[in-house]
């Protein structure tokens, strides 16, 4: 979907939700594994949607369970178009691809597998127009 070959990634992950809309509560799980708890990292968000997706922007809830136990939870707001009506994804075609950095130069507490999960928020028990959801993370540029 993004970059094949990419030194600086070291997770990215696109999953599929359901071709007739994404259900309210149903998660989109992600297990990362980290093996570096000094390095800053960032992280995004990828986003794959259609032309015929109804709102401009797209709320998630985001819970991280750290590999020690505890655990994280945080709501994003992706803005996905402008005050006109134009996206911001780019793409041919009625697909738009997005990626967003919500979190920028940061660090894992500790190394392990941890396990992430991303729940639509928009108040619709059936959301549809999102083709795929994804994370990336990636070393930053220590220059």
């Amino acid at each position: 979907m993004f970059s094949s070959c990419d030194p600086q990634r070291i997770y990215e992950k696109n999953i599929q939700v359901n071709p007739n809309g994404w259900p309210a509560g149903e998660d989109v799980l992600f297990e990362v594994p980290v093996n570096d708890s000094l390095m800053l990292y960032n992280f995004y968000i990828n986003l794959r949607h259609t032309e015929n997706y109804k709102f401009s922007n797209l709320y998630l809830f985001i819970e991280t369970h750290f590999p020690e136990g505890s655990q994280a939870s945080d709501t994003i707001e992706l803005i996905l178009a402008d005050n006109t009506g134009k996206w911001y994804g780019k793409g041919f075609g009625k697909i738009k691809e997005y990626q967003v950095l919500i979190r920028q130069a940061v660090t894992f507490p500790v190394t392990g597998i941890y396990n992430v999960s991303i729940v639509q928020g928009m108040r619709e028990e059936n959301l549809e127009g999102v083709e795929d959801i994804g994370i990336r993370i990636e070393r930053m540029d220590q220059n």
